[in-house]
């Protein structure tokens, strides 16, 4: 049989130094950590409020971008896509901006809107944007638009490639068009074919034409002859 020799107990001047160094060390690390969670809540929050005040910057200096923005820095392809039809060509006259097509009841206006281009060819450009959005009345491909168009009209104003003027899909030059934040006056809808846009000298819109409004009317006439 072993025989054990008991442990003497620990005596009480000890254990309350053990324990107050216990303490100690456990403050020690609470307050460390503490202080860590702090550093590290500070500098999430100073990032959060850098973030947000360069996405308010960077949203108001698109805006202003946009609003300052002249329609002449805007271009587009040709509607053989030859050639690039650069807006700034266009500086010095008025633009008339049309969304056309060829299966709708207002097509016959581009009997109306080759004339405005050979009476006012010199101080205004007019300038056809195909578009297949509303019925699908323009259908065809760049070959058989350019063929209708010349064949029925005898139509000499460019035409652009066919685009979206709306939606998702929207094209820069009607995005700028329609949206007063961009354009500077007046958010617009394009409703159907026929639309009409009037852009100034200086490449700044003046105003909005609805497709019931035909291209020898009194009051687009007015609009392109101030």
């Amino acid at each position: 049989m072993k025989y054990s020799m008991p442990m003497a107990p620990l005596s009480q001047t000890y254990r309350t130094e053990y324990c107050s160094l216990y303490m100690k060390n456990l403050i020690l690390i609470l307050l460390v950590f503490t202080f860590a969670q702090c550093s590290s809540s500070k500098n999430n929050g100073s990032t959060s409020e850098t973030n947000s005040t360069e996405q308010v910057n960077a949203i108001n200096n698109a805006q202003t971008n946009n609003v300052n923005k002249s329609f002449h820095s805007f271009s587009i392809l040709s509607l053989d896509e030859s050639e690039t039809l650069q807006m700034a060509d266009y500086k010095g006259k008025k633009i008339l901006i049309v969304n056309v097509a060829s299966k709708c009841g207002y097509t016959p206006q581009y009997e109306g809107l080759q004339k405005l281009h050979e009476q006012q060819g010199e101080k205004l450009q007019i300038i056809g944007f195909p578009c297949n959005q509303f019925m699908g009345q323009e259908p065809g491909g760049k070959e058989e638009i350019a063929s209708f168009c010349q064949k029925n009209y005898g139509v000499t104003f460019p035409l652009s490639t066919k685009i979206d003027v709306k939606g998702k899909d929207q094209h820069p030059i009607y995005s700028w068009l329609t949206s007063a934040n961009q354009n500077g006056l007046e958010d617009y809808k394009v409703s159907w074919n026929f639309n009409k846009f009037l852009v100034d000298e200086n490449g700044q819109l003046i105003g909005h034409f609805g497709s019931s409004v035909k291209p020898l009317s009194d009051e687009l006439l007015k609009a392109i002859n101030q």
